[in-house]
């Protein structure tokens, strides 16, 4: 898997179907075969980021 942001494939596996960027810092989920991507505020909470990336962008590959 690559990371839908930065392209990069330092991606570590945080829980089921959950999965966060080393390099870019964001938090990537699998539900389906579409991708949900939030960034992890300060307080711990997360901001979506799928508003940033086209459905297409978002589609699990492979």
């Amino acid at each position: 898997m690559r990371c839908p942001n930065c392209h990069e494939k330092n991606i570590g596996k945080i829980g089921t179907a959950q999965y966060y960027c080393w390099t870019c810092f964001i938090e990537i989920a699998v539900d389906g075969n579409k991708l949900t991507v939030h960034q992890v505020e300060a307080d711990g909470s997360l901001s979506s980021l799928n508003d940033l990336f086209s459905e297409e962008e978002r589609q699990v590959n492979g």
